[in-house]
C-alpha cells in the first residue's frame, strides 16, 4: 500500500528529532545543569523581586529626606535609627507591637491546641476533613469584610455591648479589640500546623502511657508536649510575623492606638516620608530574623 505524503514525517522535524535526542540525553547525564535549568527562572525571580526590594528597603532607610524642598537626599546617614531609639514615641509603638503580637500568638496557642487536638486524636476519621474544611472556610473570606465585622460587633451598643450587659459594657475599640481581632484573623495558621503535628503522633504512644497508670495531665507533658511544641513554634512564625506588621486591623478597631504599621502608611502617604518609613519597616524584618535564628533548632521550620 501506498504511503499518503501526510503519514510520512516532515523532513524539518526529522532534522530536529535529532538534536533534541541529543540535548536531552545529555541533560539525562549533567543533573546538575538539569537542575539548575529548572531552577534558574524561580531563582531569578526571588532574587530580583523579593530579596531585592529587601535590599533597596535596607539602603533607603539610610536615606534622608530634605525638610525644606522634600526631596530624598542620597547620602548615608543613621539619622532615622537615632531618631527611632531616642524618641520615646517610637519606642512605645515598636514595644507595643511586639506585645500585641505575643498577646495573639499566645491566645492563639491556647485556643489552637484544644482544638488541634480533638481534631486529630477525638474526632472520628471521616469527621476530620470537614473539620478541616470548618478551620480553612474563614481563610476564604475577605480580610476587610472579616475586619469590618467584627467593627460592628464590636461598636457601641452592638451585639458584644448587649451581651455583657448593654451599651458601653464591651471592650469597644482600642489595643484588647486590636489584639482580639487579629487573634480571630490568624487563628488557623496555629491550628493547621498544630493538627499536623499531633497527627503524626502515633496513637500507641497516648494509649502506652495510659496503660503505665500516667494521668492526662503527666501523659500531655511527657509524651504530646514534646511532639507539639515545634509546631506550635511553627505557627507563631505565622501569627507572630502577620501581627507584627498589620496596620489595617488596627485602623478599623484600634481607635488611637498606634502600631508599627500605622507608622510606616502615614510616613509613605501624610508625612511623604519614604527613608523613615523604610527604617520603621526594618524593625519587624529585624525582629523575625532574630526570631527565626532562635527557633532554628526547635524543628519547627521544618513544620512549615
Amino acid at each position: 500500500m501506498a504511503t499518503s505524503t501526510l503519514d510520512r514525517p516532515a523532513g524539518g522535524t526529522t532534522a530536529l528529532r535529532g538534536p533534541v535526542r541529543r540535548l536531552s540525553a545529555w541533560l539525562h547525564r549533567h543533573a546538575g545543569v538539569r537542575l539548575a535549568a529548572l531552577l534558574t527562572a524561580p531563582l531569578f525571580w526571588l532574587v530580583v523581586a523579593y530579596l531585592g526590594s529587601l535590599a533597596v528597603l535596607f539602603v533607603s532607610a539610610f536615606w534622608t529626606v530634605n525638610g525644606f524642598t522634600g526631596e530624598v537626599v542620597r547620602r548615608p546617614t543613621l539619622d532615622n535609627f537615632r531618631t527611632i531609639v531616642t524618641d520615646e514615641v517610637y519606642r512605645t509603638v515598636a514595644l507595643r507591637s511586639v506585645g500585641v503580637a505575643a498577646g495573639v500568638t499566645v491566645i492563639d496557642t491556647l485556643i489552637a491546641l484544644p482544638i488541634a487536638f480533638y481534631m486529630a486524636k477525638v474526632a472520628k476519621p471521616r469527621h476530620r476533613r470537614w473539620l478541616v474544611v470548618a478551620i480553612l472556610t474563614p481563610l476564604w473570606a475577605s480580610y476587610l469584610v472579616k475586619a469590618y465585622a467584627w467593627r460592628v460587633l464590636l461598636a457601641n451598643g452592638g451585639p458584644v455591648d448587649w451581651l455583657f450587659g448593654g451599651p458601653g459594657s464591651g471592650p469597644g475599640y482600642g489595643l484588647g479589640a486590636t489584639v482580639l481581632v487579629l487573634a480571630y484573623l490568624w487563628l488557623p495558621y496555629m491550628i493547621l500546623p498544630i493538627y499536623a503535628g499531633l497527627e503524626r503522633l502515633p496513637d500507641s504512644l497516648l494509649e502506652a502511657s495510659a496503660d503505665l497508670g500516667a494521668r492526662a495531665g503527666r501523659t500531655f507533658r511527657a509524651v504530646v508536649l514534646p511532639v507539639v511544641v515545634p509546631s506550635v513554634i511553627a505557627g507563631s512564625i505565622f501569627t507572630f510575623s502577620l501581627s507584627l506588621g498589620d496596620y489595617i486591623t488596627v485602623q478599623i478597631v484600634g481607635g488611637k492606638t498606634q502600631l508599627i504599621g500605622n507608622l510606616v502608611y502615614v510616613n509613605i502617604g501624610a508625612a511623604n516620608n519614604l527613608p523613615f518609613a523604610a527604617a520603621l519597616a526594618t524593625i519587624p524584618v529585624l525582629i523575625m530574623v532574630v526570631y527565626l535564628v532562635a527557633v532554628r533548632r526547635s524543628g519547627a521550620l521544618e513544620e512549615l
